[in-house]
């Protein structure tokens, strides 16, 4: 009898003892994100976190997901986005999403929301369906100050500058981007960038730079970007990492050394990268810097002034003859608001099309009348492939698309906006070997979450936030190009965003659970 008893007694505790998730991800090859060897293994996901790893068969869930011949690993990091407002017209985000993206970094480039607090709310009253994190931009908090002056701050100015960063850091920014071939970035100095560092780390924030220059003063720039770092013992982040221009074709082991060097010495310094010989932004930095000081009004009234018109094109020409380009075929426009006739053709074709000469000097006249009319967003065919290879193989580089929340169909974009990660896992590391699987995987996910200081991200570690893709390491594949850029990734099966499924059998739900995330400072 009392044996019966016994067994009653414990019936209740045994089956209280049996744990119950959400969802269980059953059966993976799993990649934790820390650089560790995949093991078979399950996944318990409760109340957007993760439960548990392991062996799982005793738990129960409302939903299992069978990931069988499947990688599982960490949602990716994009440390490199431009979403301020592209994100509001498109919350769900199918470019980053279907490329396995999880949470973006924006304000970098030294553009950010003029006020994060508002950003920040806007982004979690949307409920988008990635994570987004933000830095504060040099250029934004310049023009609040001084406008687009081509001059350096009076010390009143200065300190105006440095509280808007505190601010900014207060309200949850991770640290400090700037974008010095930008205006009116370009126009301060070392000393300014410094100040504005400072102020970020007193918040413990890092500096993101958009180095000065990514052509024939590469190295220059480099060091003045790990200067920025060691003058306000702050960790830097030196953006979209690359050589330009045909005269710099080989130069990477240089410039990627200073980097190395930096980190021997003990400063914390990484870099990002999307995996193209292109690069995209606006028309108007074939332009000298001094020439786009000011608004658009000014600069047409130089453009006007034949005088200065003249010298503008002189700088032009010489910029074209030291990067070893003929002509500006190189130039290709994604984007002219003006005419999208001229969307997808180079300058050089454009040229021709205007009735003009086949000669730079013409095409620099054509640059100059597109820059009246508004510019146009540009991709440029200035790299090489074997230096994108060499950076890549580089293990604190990691990937960052250096894209914006694209229209479909809108424009010629830059094919890096759907597929970066899609790009580095297919061709990179399935096809050419750079790295290892797992190798690839931690720059996307812990390596980026470290430098970025989100601290419950980017691992598969019980405790942490459920930001998980499921992926066939076989078929995953990037399918936007140059030519037809609106393509999205491949081979991503699931994808989980704080717990809830946002991609299932290959194809996004709509779901949006996705929320600001804040640096270490945020009050």
């Amino acid at each position: 009898m009392y044996k019966y008893l016994f067994l009653l007694l414990l019936l209740p505790v045994t089956l209280r003892a049996q744990p119950v998730a959400d969802i269980i991800i059953r059966n993976g090859k799993v990649i934790d994100g820390a650089g560790n060897s995949w093991f078979y293994g399950d996944i318990a996901i409760k109340d957007g976190r993760i439960l548990a790893i392991g062996k799982l068969g005793q738990y129960k869930a409302a939903r299992e997901i069978d990931a069988q011949k499947k990688i599982v690993a960490p949602g990716f990091i994009d440390v490199h986005g431009h979403i301020e407002s592209g994100l509001f017209d498109q919350p769900t985000a199918d470019n980053y999403i279907y490329d396995g993206v999880t949470t973006v970094v924006t304000g970098n480039c030294g553009g950010s929301a003029v006020s994060l607090k508002r950003f920040f709310y806007r982004v979690d009253s949307l409920q988008p369906s990635i994570n987004v994190a933000s830095l504060v931009g040099h250029n934004t908090v310049r023009e609040q100050v001084m406008k687009r002056d081509n001059r350096l701050p009076t010390p009143a100015e200065q300190r105006k500058m440095d509280s808007l960063v505190e601010l900014a850091m207060q309200e949850g920014a991770v640290g400090l981007s700037t974008g010095l071939i930008y205006i009116p970035g370009a126009f301060a100095n070392t000393v300014e960038v410094v100040s504005l560092a400072k102020a970020a780390g007193r918040y413990n924030g890092i500096y993101a730079s958009h180095i000065r220059n990514e052509e024939n003063s590469a190295v220059e720039a480099i060091n003045e970007a790990i200067q920025v770092g060691k003058e306000a013992n702050v960790p830097v982040q030196i953006s979209h990492f690359k050589i330009g221009g045909r005269s710099n074709w080989g130069k990477s082991p240089i410039t990627l050394g200073l980097v190395e060097q930096a980190r021997k010495e003990g400063w914390d310094v990484t870099i990002d990268q999307y995996p193209y010989t292109a690069s995209s932004t606006n028309l108007g930095v074939r332009l000298p810097e001094w020439s786009l000081a000011g608004g658009q009004d000014s600069v047409k009234a130089r453009l006007h002034n034949p005088v200065v018109r003249a010298q503008i094109k002189r700088e032009m020409l010489e910029q074209l003859a030291r990067y070893k380009f003929k002509n500006y075929s190189y130039a290709v426009v994604a984007n002219y608001s003006a005419d999208s006739s001229y969307n997808g053709k180079s300058i050089t074709e454009i040229n021709q099309l205007m009735g003009r000469k086949s000669k730079a000097s013409y095409e620099a006249e054509t640059i100059m009348d597109m820059i009246e009319k508004g510019g146009a967003q540009m991709v440029y065919h200035s790299m090489n492939e074997e230096d994108v290879k060499f950076i890549m193989k580089y293990p604190f580089c990691m990937a960052g698309a250096d894209a914006g929340v694209p229209v479909p169909g809108k424009g010629m974009p830059h094919p890096r906006g759907y597929g970066t990660n899609a790009r580095i896992l297919g061709r990179y590391v399935r096809e050419a070997k750079i790295m290892s699987l797992e190798e690839a995987i931690r720059r996307m996910t812990s390596l980026a979450a470290q430098k970025f200081q989100l601290k419950d991200r980017g691992l598969l570690k019980e405790g942490m936030a459920a930001d998980i893709v499921v992926f066939d390491e076989e078929a995953v594949n990037d399918k936007a190009t140059f030519e037809q850029p609106h393509q999205y990734s491949v081979g991503f099966t699931y994808i989980l965003v704080n717990g809830q499924v946002v991609v299932e059998a290959g194809k996004h739900n709509k779901s949006r659970p996705g929320k600001a995330l804040y640096g270490p400072a945020r009050l």
